[in-house]
């Protein structure tokens, strides 16, 4: 691979007989980086349009030695010309992103409380006639909500009715499955019912025992592109007796998942709440598109959240200062 001058360039440009080699080889890119392809092609091809100038026998066809020169000196030099760049390149192309900071989010469900952190990163990708169209990725932080799984779970599903369902919910998990994520719930189950004897009421244990159930839940997007789903799906269970046939095909089975995925997703819609998360200029203005679980690493499980917002310049202005403001608050 040869590195050439401009001189030399011209030289073996003027001798089309040369097919562009010389006895140390073929000129190229190589270490060469400011000689690009197209510009070699450009100056091949003009080389050969003069030698065929110059055979073709036409008037006025044959170049002089000093134009013939001229010609193979102006083609030379656009070996070394850099092409022009786009406009984009030479203003760089800077991308316009704002970084929410974390914001802590307070989750009470009944005597329970716990928190969810939650940032988010707005990058424009759009701006046409006054309207900016930004792409919004948020996430949220559950783990503390794992960590209080069991709590949780017990102060929406603990239950102790004297003639009826006795429910205590021993030990719970969640724990993430990309893009999904795996509720295991261990609970002890009874069902009694009243009778009266000689005029007096008492209670009879009809069913009971232990059971673990495991719920995979998967997140969603409403139709409103607001707030999060989670669709579920059954797992195994396992039971005492025909305890574990009333979980499986029962409606007691149903209740419990049912109960076990709306507490779990009343604690989610609170901590990716936008209107927490988010500064004031572009609450109202966003839409979620997409949302996942996560694995951040030693089964602490993350939502994330893709969507987008639309909003005009002014509140272009208004997401900087406030963004500014959050940012230096901290």
């Amino acid at each position: 691979m040869v590195c050439v001058s401009l001189q030399e360039a011209t030289e073996w440009v003027a001798d089309s007989s040369t097919q562009w080699t010389q006895k140390n080889g073929a000129i190229g890119l190589g270490e060469c980086g400011s000689v690009q392809i197209d510009r070699l092609l450009r100056s091949f091809l003009a080389v050969k349009f003069v030698s065929f100038l110059e055979n073709s026998g036409a008037p006025g066809a044959t170049a002089s030695p000093v134009l013939r020169k001229l010609s193979a000196a102006a083609m030379a030099l656009s070996l070394f010309v850099p092409a022009p760049q786009s406009r984009a390149s030479e203003k760089g192309d800077k991308t316009v992103t704002f970084k929410i900071p974390p914001v802590k989010i307070p989750v009470n469900v009944k005597d329970q409380h716990i928190t969810m952190l939650a940032s988010a990163l707005l990058t424009l990708t759009t701006k046409a006639q006054g309207l900016n169209l930004l792409n919004l990725k948020l996430n949220a932080d559950l783990s503390d909500m794992q960590q209080h799984m069991t709590e949780l779970l017990g102060a929406e599903l603990n239950k102790d009715d004297h003639c009826g369902d006795r429910i205590t919910i021993q030990n719970a998990t969640l724990t993430p499955v990309e893009p999904a994520s795996l509720a295991e719930v261990q609970l002890h189950y009874e069902r009694w019912a009243c009778v009266k004897v000689f005029g007096k009421q008492e209670a009879k244990r009809v069913v009971g025992g232990n059971a673990v159930m495991q719920l995979k839940l998967t997140p969603a997007v409403e139709e409103d592109n607001t707030e999060l789903r989670l669709v579920p799906e059954v797992g195994p269970i396992e039971a005492d007796g025909s305890l574990g046939e009333l979980l499986r095909s029962g409606s007691l089975g149903e209740m419990l998942r049912e109960k076990i995925r709306k507490a779990i997703l009343n604690a989610m819609q609170k901590g990716t709440d936008l209107s927490a998360t988010l500064p004031p200029a572009v609450q109202g203005c966003a839409k979620i598109k997409d949302a996942r679980f996560r694995d951040a690493g030693g089964g602490r499980l993350l939502v994330l959240l893709d969507g987008e917002v639309q909003i005009t310049n002014e509140q272009i202005q208004a997401l900087a200062k406030q963004v500014k403001e959050r940012t230096e608050a901290k």
